[in-house]
């Protein structure tokens, strides 16, 4: 009996300074509110295949952070020509496409390979050179004879060669001047991307076709100069696209979905619509998502 008096007050004051040390830590607990987790999603990778222009245009330094915060996906970006992007959705080794050729992107809409096919953005092609412009180009009334006058004069042209959207726009804008151009040392293409192909236009003196915001997001770095450009036909016009997980049953369909749907999400448009204006003062690329294509550059 005197062992458990002696024992009462001691288990109290125990529980007294555990009591305290309790209340002392909790603040510091409270201190640290706990951030909104994204949702969990079962296979977190989304194959991205895109063109270049997308990359070096800085544009998916934005966008893709802000989607995988939200959904909790992981994005591999593959920035390819769009003619390679699109193999890679022929064979079902991408999940999702953001691409710029619309005569190659239909044909796989209409046998199914892709579906969830929405218009997101445009921009432009452009024409630039040196500014002394030895084939005097500026000023032309279309890039198809700005292209037949260059190959007249026999300036130097270089092209990407590599399938791509702007390559395949490139060979429209030749055939529409009735010119099948061979390599040579007056045609020289690069096999590269957007970016790398200014760089050798820049080192060599040379005229190329570039969209604006691949030129725009390199100019400190350029002394070519826009010769050519406003005409429809130049228009660049960027789709996205779900690879059909019923041809391909390993792609990452909702992944896909959640990108398609996030690209064209108002606030990704409006996103898309500021990128770097304040930088250039123009918009590099303009949204559309739920626009009629056929009103564009109107």
């Amino acid at each position: 009996m005197f062992l458990k008096k002696r024992l009462l007050p001691i288990t109290l004051l125990l529980v007294f300074l555990l009591s305290i040390a309790g209340c002392a830590q909790q603040p510091a607990q409270q201190e640290q509110p706990q951030q909104a987790e994204p949702p969990a999603v079962e296979t977190k990778d989304v194959i991205l295949a895109t063109t270049t222009s997308t990359q070096d245009s800085g544009l998916l330094d934005v966008l893709i952070p802000e989607f995988e915060k939200q959904t909790g996906y992981v994005v591999k970006t593959i920035a390819v020509g769009t003619g390679a992007a699109l193999a890679m959705g022929q064979k079902g080794e991408a999940d999702v496409l953001l691409t710029h050729a619309p005569s190659q992107e239909i044909p796989m809409v209409e046998s199914g390979v892709v579906t969830n096919y929405q218009l997101v953005m445009h921009n432009d092609f452009i024409i630039v050179g040196p500014e002394n412009d030895p084939a005097g180009i500026k000023g032309t009334a279309t890039a198809a004879e700005a292209l037949k006058k260059i190959h007249e004069k026999g300036a130097l042209f270089i092209s990407r060669g590599d399938n791509s959207g702007t390559h395949t726009m490139e060979k429209n804008l030749w055939k529409a001047a009735g010119i099948t151009p061979v390599v040579s040392d007056k045609y020289q293409e690069t096999g590269q991307g957007m970016g790398q192909t200014l760089t050798v236009a820049q080192q060599k003196s040379a005229y190329t076709l570039t969209d604006r915001a691949t030129y725009l997001a390199q100019k400190k770095n350029l002394s070519l100069v826009i010769l050519v450009e406003g005409e429809k036909a130049l228009l660049n016009i960027y789709h996205v696209a779900q690879v059909n997980p019923e041809k391909f049953p390993k792609v990452n369909a909702d992944g896909a979905k959640a990108f398609v749907e996030f690209m064209v999400a108002p606030d990704t448009q409006k996103m898309i619509s500021e990128f770097k204006v304040a930088e250039f003062g123009e918009p590099l690329f303009i949204a559309d998502a739920g626009k009629n294509e056929e009103d564009l550059g109107k």
